[in-house]
């Protein structure tokens, strides 16, 4: 793909949440891009100024106003606003590095099979790369017939996807808000019979920002993962991760609270509950046979990146 700003192949979806400082400056990174995509900001309802300073300082860029916050699902909504093949996601402590897009749309056009390309996540001014790439890196599920590593799951604010099969999906659920989202779309996009794939030359910067509440995204991502398995896993990790959840709410001194939210939104799952095809779970169980061996890397990533919400 040559960069081609008047017919764009890709676009740059961000999710934002009163960041309004950290946002600014990567965006002025986003725009000057030479692949010259489209950016669209899903801002979930900042109190910071953070829609009029955008909407003064970039003029091109299309707000989208979630006017509450919605955690992942505002991306959704920035989809709506979409019309190119493939759509990139960041976050408003992150920013996509030059050509590494060029390079999403190569793969995706080379190889129909991959709907997801996980990217490099390079950590802070010295570029560390993120302990879940290095897992992703080493994959115990290998690259046979793609162009790179194979996963079970991905970063939601690194990835490239497929629009099409991101509508088709139905993106994030909303009531999994922040934390483990990426979990039930991975699963998905799997029993869709696409592959999500792991390419160690995109680049994703990561400064973090320090804003954020590491007890609530722990709790969430313990209901969450709850909440996935019942809908998509068999009742054996369903109870599992029940009890977990459990554990950690009971550990944060929240059980009360977070275990009459998790067992409540059994009666939401429950219903919808469509247990994925055995050739995932059998994916599923090779990574967790590699993360019970010391030596070993694995492919997992839930709970490892932190987006904005």
């Amino acid at each position: 793909m040559q960069p081609n700003p008047t017919h764009p192949r890709i676009s740059i979806v961000v999710l934002t949440y009163n960041r309004a400082g950290e946002l600014l400056a990567n965006l002025e990174r986003l725009l000057a891009l030479p692949e010259n995509p489209p950016v669209i900001l899903a801002d979930n309802g900042s109190t910071d100024g953070t829609v009029a300073l955008v909407s003064a300082r970039f003029p091109s860029i299309r707000v989208v106003e979630c006017h509450s916050n919605l955690g992942a699902a505002g991306r959704n909504l920035a989809l709506a606003c979409v019309d190119t093949e493939y759509v990139a996601f960041c976050d408003d402590d992150t920013w996509w590095a030059p050509g590494s897009l060029e390079l999403a749309v190569q793969l995706l056009d080379a190889w129909p099979r991959v709907g997801v390309l996980n990217a490099r996540v390079v950590v802070g001014p010295d570029d560390t790369t993120d302990p879940t790439c290095v897992l992703m890196r080493a994959s115990p599920l290998g690259s046979v017939g793609l162009p790179g590593p194979s996963l079970i799951g991905y970063m939601a604010g690194a990835c490239v996807f497929r629009t099409a099969l991101f509508r088709e999906i139905g993106g994030y659920e909303p009531r999994l808000f922040i934390g483990g989202e990426e979990a039930l779309v991975s699963l998905d996009v799997l029993a869709s019979g696409y592959a999500i794939v792991y390419c160690d030359q995109m680049t994703l910067h990561h400064h973090p920002s320090p804003a954020r509440d590491s007890a609530l995204r722990r709790r969430m991502l313990a209901r969450n993962a709850a909440w996935v398995a019942w809908l998509r896993l068999p009742w054996s990790e369903a109870l599992a991760t029940t009890l977990r959840a459990l554990g950690v709410f009971t550990r944060e001194g929240t059980l009360a609270r977070d275990g009459i939210e998790l067992l409540a939104g059994l009666a939401w799952a429950a219903p919808r509950r469509q247990v994925v095809p055995q050739p995932i779970l059998a994916m599923r169980a090779r990574v967790r046979a590699a993360e019970r061996n010391p030596g070993a890397h694995a492919a997992t990533t839930v709970g490892k990146f932190d987006a904005p919400g």
